[in-house]
């Protein structure tokens, strides 16, 4: 049995792991899918000054206030950039990263740095437009980018986005590769539809030599597929147990 954090992406909070969550827990797992500053319950704690580093806190600060220990860190999209200085402050309470669909980025990088020059372009007209100049704001349109077409999930899904600090795309990352680099590490890719954006982050989990797995759904995999995730995380879990590969093989 592990103990699970699970960390939602842009726009999203904790109740995107709901299923995930009660299939982990009926198999004896400990999960915990906190919400970040500023989204999903924690919507009310939204402003200017919420970046990347409020994000580190929460995610570091949960491991310790709970005084977990072999976590096995779970990060989608957007919660992909807080693994380096995660893994800087709590390492020692680490036993694997897994990047569910998510940005990896390098020292002194940004989110919008490993995005295609078209959609960070988008993102920043977006929040000029629609968000005071620093946030993005949540709208619905963003479920087709993301694959999400069954329309019970989508109405779902779309009153619970939340808006995005853009500070959280354009804070550079600072962080000692060191700790990270020392984790076992995993990446997920999804097939149906993939996600362009991820292209660069796919692409250096597999120079990184991490572990690769595929699943065939949209990017919001946890909830258009929950028994997949499932199956896939507690695979990752056991170590030297074969996983679905690059190929497309199913799980």
């Amino acid at each position: 049995m592990g103990n699970y954090v699970l960390v939602h992406g842009a726009m999203h909070g904790g109740w995107c792991w709901r299923f995930v969550r009660d299939l982990l827990a009926r198999g004896g797992h400990r999960v915990f899918t906190p919400s970040l500053t500023g989204q999903g319950e924690h919507r009310h704690l939204l402003g200017p000054d919420v970046g990347v580093g409020t994000h580190v806190r929460d995610v570091a600060g949960l491991l310790h206030y709970e005084d977990l220990d072999e976590v096995h860190l779970v990060l989608h999209s957007y919660a992909g950039v807080l693994a380096g200085p995660v893994a800087e402050r709590v390492g020692d309470r680490i036993a694997s990263v897994t990047f569910l669909g998510a940005f990896v980025v390098e020292p002194g990088e940004c989110l919008l740095d490993v995005e295609p020059p078209e959609t960070a372009d988008r993102y920043r007209a977006l929040a000029s437009a629609g968000g005071d100049g620093w946030c993005l704001p949540a709208d619905a349109s963003f479920l087709a980018q993301w694959g999400v077409t069954d329309e019970a999930l989508k109405a779902w899904v779309a009153p619970r986005l939340t808006d995005f600090p853009l500070r959280c795309q354009t804070d550079a990352v600072d962080f000692a590769p060191g700790p990270l680099a020392g984790l076992p590490s995993a990446y997920v890719e999804h097939t149906r539809p993939p996600l362009p954006s991820l292209g660069l982050s796919l692409s250096r989990a597999r120079a990184y030599g991490w572990d690769i797995h595929s699943v065939p759904t949209g990017h919001d995999m946890m909830l258009e597929a929950p028994e997949t995730t499932t199956r896939l995380l507690t695979r990752i879990l056991v170590r030297g147990a074969p996983g679905p590969s690059a190929s497309g093989q199913g799980i």
